[in-house]
Parts: structure tokens; sequence; C-alpha cells
């Protein structure tokens, strides 16, 4: 598995990076193959380690943040998430996964997955906004997210906030 570790106003020892990748391949290697990519960005934020791992293979994509004062302790904790992950949604992942992932990676029994039930259909109409208005609507609504057309570019967007406090927004990425 190829690792690419990227920090964010910080200096990575030598040794997190042989850590990372040796926590990386022996605990998340057994479900993916070696063209799988994963990649780590760390921050630090006040007196708290930020870490993103990002794991892409086949068409998935795995992600998990954890915040802690250490950043093996970060590290190990965004593994322990994406194990989580594959483990809630089994039956529905194995299918992409490496042939022997869950062979040889659960000696104990893996509770049985959760079907996905759709309770709410809605449509409404989208209007061209700027991301600074589907922000102040997405506001004014008290949602999570906000799904508009963006003015600019004339795609279908969706804002949402992030847990610490900024805003994201998704677009698709048609090329």
């Amino acid at each position: 598995m190829k690792t690419t570790i990227t920090a964010k106003k910080m200096q990575i020892p030598q040794n997190f990076t042989e850590y990372a990748e040796k926590r990386i391949d022996s605990r998340l290697g057994k479900f993916f193959g070696d063209d799988a990519d994963a990649k780590i960005v760390i921050a630090e934020v006040k007196t708290q380690i930020v870490l993103e791992l990002t794991v892409r293979y086949n068409s998935m994509i795995f992600r998990a943040e954890r915040s802690a004062e250490d950043k093996y302790v970060a590290l190990d904790d965004a593994i322990d998430k994406i194990i989580r992950q594959i483990r809630k949604n089994k039956t529905k992942v194995e299918k992409k996964l490496k042939d022997t992932a869950f062979k040889e990676a659960f000696a104990y029994p893996v509770p049985d997955t959760v079907d996905y039930e759709v309770v709410k259909h809605k449509k409404f109409k989208l209007r061209p906004m700027s991301v600074d208005e589907a922000i102040l609507q997405m506001n004014m609504l008290d949602h999570e997210f906000f799904m508009f057309t963006n003015g600019d570019t004339g795609l279908i967007n969706v804002v949402y906030k992030r847990d610490d406090g900024n805003y994201s927004v998704l677009e698709p990425d048609n090329g």
C-alpha cells in the first residue's frame, strides 16, 4: 500500500513516517491490495494533533479524522475507525476488497450489518446562488447541509458544516 503523509504547519519526524507506514500495512493491508493509496494529512491545532486518514482502493474511499494530543494515538484511532467502518458494512464492501480480507481479519463474530432504509423522499427547486448565500440559507434553516445550484458554475453543489466549525463545498468533478 502506498502511503503519503502531508503535514500542515508542522514537521513530521522520520520515525513517525516509518511507524505510520508499518501500522497501515499491518492493520489495513489485509483489507486492501498493493494498489491501494493511503493519505495522511496531519496538522497541529492549538494543543491537539488533527489527523485525517483517507484510503482509496478500487472505487471505494474510506476516511477517518481523529484528534489527540499525540500523533501516534491519533493515527491508531483513525485506523481503528476505518476498520470499524469496514466491519459495519462488511457485506456491502467485501466484494470490492481483497479476496482474503475477511477470512483472516476477524477471529471473532461480526454483528449483522444494518440495512439502510429510506424513510422520506423530498423534492425541491434549486435556484442559482453563491456559496456564501447557500451557507446563509443552510444556517437559517438550521440544517447540517444544503444542496444548491452554484451560480458561477451552473453545477449542483452541496455545502456542509464541518466538525471544526468551518464549511466545505462538495462539487462534481466530471473531468
